[in-house]
């Protein structure tokens, strides 16, 4: 069992199912990407898993316990947004010093360098901090207290190309130093694909699938070529996306089930095949529409 598991999780508000059925897994000393659309439910998922809110139905465990209302799942875990909750006449010096007291491991010398490194004076109140400003603190706060489960969602809100990688750059050297379980949740999958070990992908509030970075990288398959050789292949495999690209041309993606025989004899008959990322992948399986953008601007004759 891992530091978070779920069975048949559900929760639900009023009507809307914001989390259903949902049966999910994250192990001890892993960092894993939660990933999906707004309205997914990503931020439901890691509330109820720190705590905050109580579910509907199913199992939920967190390290051991049901969450919510658990003092040990709140001394050995932490949920990090950008509404992370401080009194408002609380300077940066008194909000760490409170966070020093709460968690036990908490590491005062780091939270102490990477306060100085982004520019961030102790006596100013958060309150006053702008977005990005606000997040930065925050995402300190989040990896000084090295809780053994550490939540991040969408951590970077607000703050700069420059900022956010060198807190990625952040987050994995901590991480290598002191491993634990870190979910974090994001819209740059491109930016952060190198840290994660697993990726989770939420859509309409069900776990679509839960891989490493590795297999998600083989997941799925590019093809370019003649729109009437790609249909003749679309009549045999599973297709996740599909575009016109040009005259008679077409785009698609398929589930690599390909074999190198079949690889081979499509490379042969003009087709180009390339890699899919797993930003592009997690985009392309959640679209809840035929084509991508630029078919909402054709406009049939008819009109």
């Amino acid at each position: 069992m891992g530091v978070v598991s779920s069975r048949h999780l559900t929760k639900s508000y009023r009507n809307n199912h914001a989390i259903k059925d949902l049966t999910i897994q994250f192990q001890e000393g892993s960092i894993t990407g939660l990933i999906g659309r707004n309205g997914a439910g990503k931020t439901t998922l890691l509330k109820l898993i720190a705590g905050l809110i109580k579910k509907t139905d199913g199992e939920l465990t967190v390290l051991g316990e049901e969450p919510f209302n658990s003092l040990k799942v709140s001394a050995n875990s932490i949920f990090v947004d950008d509404q992370l909750p401080f009194p408002q006449d609380f300077k940066v010096k008194d909000v760490l010093r409170e966070f020093s007291r709460f968690y036990p491991n908490w590491d005062g010398e780091l939270a102490d360098r990477l306060t100085s490194y982004f520019s961030i004076d102790k006596e100013t109140l958060p309150l006053h901090f702008s977005k990005g400003k606000r997040s930065t603190f925050n995402a300190i706060v989040g990896l000084a207290t090295h809780a053994p489960l550490t939540i991040f969602d969408e951590p970077t809100t607000g703050m700069d190309y420059s900022v956010r990688h060198d807190f990625y750059r952040a987050l994995l050297k901590d991480y290598m130093e002191y491993p634990r379980t870190i979910i974090v949740s994001s819209h740059l999958l491109n930016e952060l694909e190198d840290l994660l070990e697993e990726i989770a992908l939420i859509h309409d509030g069900k776990l679509y699938f839960q891989e490493t970075v590795p297999s998600l990288k083989e997941y799925a398959v590019g093809l370019t070529g003649s729109t009437s050789l790609l249909n003749s292949i679309t009549q045999e495999h599973d297709v996740l996306y599909s575009k016109d690209v040009g005259m008679n041309q077409q785009y698609i993606v398929l589930k690599d089930r390909l074999t190198e025989t079949e690889k081979d004899s499509l490379r042969r008959e003009g087709v180009k095949l390339s890699p899919v990322s797993p930003a592009d992948l997690c985009v392309y399986v959640t679209n809840k529409a035929e084509g991508g953008i630029d078919d909402v601007f054709n406009r049939s004759e008819t009109i």
